[in-house]
């Protein structure tokens, strides 16, 4: 296996060595598949192992590849737990096991696999928190472009709309991150070579989602979210004005990117993120269910959801929100509605811009 190119180490501020019984935990970060944090990650196992810790591989998910093959042999493996689900039985991280056995340190592959239907838990890094808690030390591997925050940036840079996500928060919580930094050119000669994918999807690979443009992107996507990370994490300084991020949407498709984008601005101003809907008079079941996925995409990045009353109207309820809360900034989405539905109703963006002082409104296009 090609050795990747040299990994950036990054020790979160105020985490290790605070004396305190929760794991530490690592994340090998990378921008794509094949660029070598699984390699990493079990090279380091091999070594803690090699000084007398008590380590062992939770889960591995080698694809098929040769290096990850290895460089995972001799290592100790824990079992999995088999789970039955429409007649194939699947193999998934035995918490209880490891839990029960207490390794000192377990490296768990793929932190934003899903688990297979009827687990404890619905994801492997509910897995490894629960892990963490018992005072289990974690090796885990994670795309960036699995962040729920960047799922609308990744999509409408790539084309392609990742479906298995993990919250933000699971990232600021670890204690430290390892970038494993490759070049687009490098990542593309390693397809190239079958050290990724087989022969027969390398061309597919590199036409698609290998493109030199993703790449690129999701490399500086995963260079400056590291960063982001850290900064957020470094020793405040003097206190200021605490910002609050408002969110206002619909039960509407739309949504999810707003809140995304308000995650984002939250997470840059270092402050809070609410997101707020205003209760419609009616509820149809896709609109409830609409709404129920936002709220937990705003859990997933940290925020709180509200359901406003319609007390005064749309505009009064929201802007009723955005002065009790001491809200900065306000992230709103253009209007779905039509003309005639402005002339009778009014035009809440422009209502909230004349009725709001000390205030930041972002309004974001549609398309």
């Amino acid at each position: 296996m090609t050795d990747p190119r040299g990994p950036t180490r990054l020790s979160l501020p105020g985490r290790a060595g605070e004396g305190r019984t929760r794991g530490h935990h690592k994340v090998f970060v990378g921008m794509a598949a094949g660029v070598g944090k699984t390699y990493r990650a079990l090279g380091e196992l091999r070594e803690r192992l090699e000084r007398g810790e008590d380590a062992l591989i939770g889960v591995l998910e080698t694809h098929g590849r040769q290096g990850t093959l290895r460089a995972a042999e001799g290592l100790p493996v824990f079992p999995r737990r088999q789970v039955q689900h429409g007649g194939v039985t699947l193999g998934e991280l035995d918490v209880g096991g490891l839990l029960e056995r207490r390794p000192f340190v377990v490296l768990v592959d793929e932190l934003a696999h899903t688990n297979a239907p009827g687990s404890p838990r619905g994801k492997r890094w509910e897995d490894v928190e629960a892990l963490l808690d018992a005072g289990i030390h974690v090796l885990s591997t994670v795309n960036v472009q699995h962040l729920e925050s960047l799922n609308d940036t990744v999509a409408r840079l790539t084309g392609v709309r990742v479906r298995e996500r993990i919250p933000d928060a699971a990232l600021h919580r670890a204690d430290e991150l390892v970038l494993i930094d490759l070049t687009p050119a490098d990542l593309q000669a390693r397809l190239r070579a079958g050290h990724v994918y087989g022969p027969e999807k390398v061309e597919q690979a590199l036409t698609n989602f290998f493109t030199a443009a993703n790449l690129t992107a999701l490399r500086e996507i995963a260079l400056r979210q590291v960063a982001n990370v850290v900064e957020m994490d470094a020793p405040a300084g003097e206190p200021g004005v605490q910002e609050r991020v408002v969110v206002a949407i619909a039960a509407e498709e739309t949504g999810g990117r707003l809140i995304r984008r308000g995650g984002q601005l939250a997470e840059r101003l270092h402050g809070e993120l609410h997101v707020v809907t205003v209760r419609p008079p009616r509820l149809s079941s896709e609109q409830s269910r609409l709404l129920g996925t936002f709220r937990a995409i705003t859990e997933a990045l940290g925020g709180e959801f509200h359901v406003l009353e319609p007390l005064g109207g749309v505009a009064a309820a929201l802007i009723r929100y955005v002065q009790d809360s001491h809200a900065t900034q306000v992230v709103m989405g253009e209007t779905s509605r039509s003309r005639l539905t402005e002339f009778l109703y009014g035009d809440i963006i422009k209502t909230v811009l004349r009725e709001t002082r000390n205030v930041d409104v972002y309004v974001i296009s549609r398309d």
